[in-house]
């Protein structure tokens, strides 16, 4: 059973910056895709941005030129840096894992709060 752990939310200030961590631990990190949704209040969880195994990235258009992820196969952590952030960005964050034959593992989510 993998287990996905977020570090890294907060509360900032519009315009600000904030950097998540996902560390995996219990299962080979290297042959999974890696990806962080978000859910607001009284909205659906949405994908926010997405790496693949070969590195091979996808963003939400709302976070394009603003959030970067990325991967580190040597610590087994998926980071999303988060640049200009806006009061729209305001969720939970949540770190998830898809195996290649689809299975979906999710973290307990961490709290990103933007104050205008």
């Amino acid at each position: 059973q993998a287990r996905l752990r977020e570090s890294g939310g907060g509360e900032v200030q519009a315009g600000g910056s904030l950097n998540l961590s996902c560390a995996v631990s219990g299962i080979v990190f290297t042959i999974n895709t890696m990806a962080w949704h978000r859910q607001s209040s009284g909205k659906e969880r949405e994908l926010v941005a997405r790496i693949t195994s070969s590195g091979d990235t996808h963003y939400a258009d709302s976070v394009k030129g603003r959030f970067t992820i990325s991967r580190d196969t040597t610590r087994n952590t998926v980071d999303l840096r988060m640049n200009n952030l806006v009061s729209e960005d305001t969720a939970v964050y949540y770190c998830n894992l898809k195996t290649p034959w689809g299975d979906d593992q999710w973290g307990q989510g961490t709290q990103v709060t933007v104050s205008s």
